[in-house]
């Protein structure tokens, strides 16, 4: 039940956001710049999109290594395909599949590879951390200018009434958070009774796995490639969407920095909690284009050229993935069967 109200919800949310970037658009003129589209720069998108996900594949690799498990490569691509393929399905489930399918193909504990991607999220958020503050220096009056116009005409009340509000809440979670941690820390009864219940049991695990993932951070064997392996995923990132700026003969003459930008852009708005980022990616990819010299529908037709051709190739390339983890599967089934016959 909790599952089907939250995917009603973001869906919901999806087209709600959808509903209102789109309102205003002609569709006529959209699908007319679509057709006469460049075709080979989407397939060299989809290239680097690829080797993007191989790449964070190698990388996941690396973080397990020091745990005792060495996954081939391909079967990690497929896990990670198969996660990005969830996600457009729904919401904030393509980790938990990732690890799921890694676990069925290399029989890797799912708390273990859980951890690694937790500590690879991590690395992620923070090289997006950096790319945030260089875009800002590099681009800070177009930048500031956007945000602030931006959160304070879609926000009632205001941009100030709202980050109050924001931090009452933040703040009132994080007391009754150290509260409850008190209660229990000087309950000892009652700690015991906690940690005897096979849920928490069961969490405790979970979170033990977790932690020692995380931790395999430190015993990497090569760091070197680890740092390079990341800084190549948002490289290929970048030239997945810059080089559908060619596409499009009202798009082609954006910069690099016009580039930055809608990487920047375009990743926070693929934190939303939507399928994936649907709706939000398109409304803050548009606006923000409007900077460069774009019509709202010129910066909406990009948005909507360059998450589109990534969705499309995501579910295709996502569902080939996901058919043969069943087809192995069954194979293993199977397998397993004919042993216990003979045996």
């Amino acid at each position: 039940m909790k599952s089907a109200l939250r995917y009603t919800i973001s869906l919901a949310l999806a087209g709600g956001l959808i509903w209102f970037v789109f309102k205003d658009i002609n569709f006529a003129e959209m699908l007319d710049r679509f057709a006469k589209s460049d075709w080979r720069w989407i397939a060299l998108s989809c290239a680097l999109l690829l080797c993007a996900h191989i790449t964070r594949a190698w990388r996941w690799g690396m973080l397990m290594e020091p745990l005792g498990h060495k996954p081939g490569l391909f079967n990690s691509s497929i896990s990670v395909l198969t996660g990005y393929f969830a996600n457009y399905i729904v919401p904030r489930m393509g980790e938990v599949t990732r690890c799921g399918t890694l676990y069925r193909l290399e029989r890797i504990p799912v708390n273990l590879s859980f951890g690694t991607v937790v500590a690879e999220r991590i690395f992620d958020v923070l090289i997006l951390l950096l790319m945030i503050g260089l875009n800002f220096i590099l681009e800070f009056n177009r930048l500031s200018k956007f945000f602030t116009d931006f959160f304070q005409s879609k926000v009632p009340g205001g941009q100030g009434d709202s980050a109050a509000t924001l931090l009452g809440i933040l703040t009132a979670f994080m007391l009754f958070g150290v509260i409850g941690a008190y209660i229990i820390y000087k309950n000892a009864a009652l700690r015991e009774k906690l940690f005897q219940n096979a849920f928490a049991q069961k969490m405790i695990t979970f979170g033990k796995g977790m932690l020692d993932g995380f931790l395999s951070i430190r015993k990497l064997k090569s760091p070197g490639l680890f740092i390079l392996s990341t800084v190549a995923i948002w490289v290929f990132y970048y030239f997945v969407s810059y080089v559908l700026f060619f596409c499009i003969p009202e798009t082609s003459d954006l910069g690099p920095l016009a580039g930055l930008t809608l990487l920047v852009v375009g990743a926070i708005g693929m934190t939303a909690p939507t399928q994936g980022g649907i709706g939000a990616y398109h409304l803050l990819v548009g606006n923000v284009m409007i900077l460069y010299g774009l019509s709202q529908n010129d910066g909406i037709t990009l948005a909507t050229f360059i998450h589109g051709a990534q969705m499309i190739f995501m579910l295709i390339i996502g569902a080939l993935a996901f058919l043969y983890v069943l087809v192995q599967n069954k194979k293993s089934v199977s397998e397993n069967t004919q042993v216990s016959i003979e045996n």
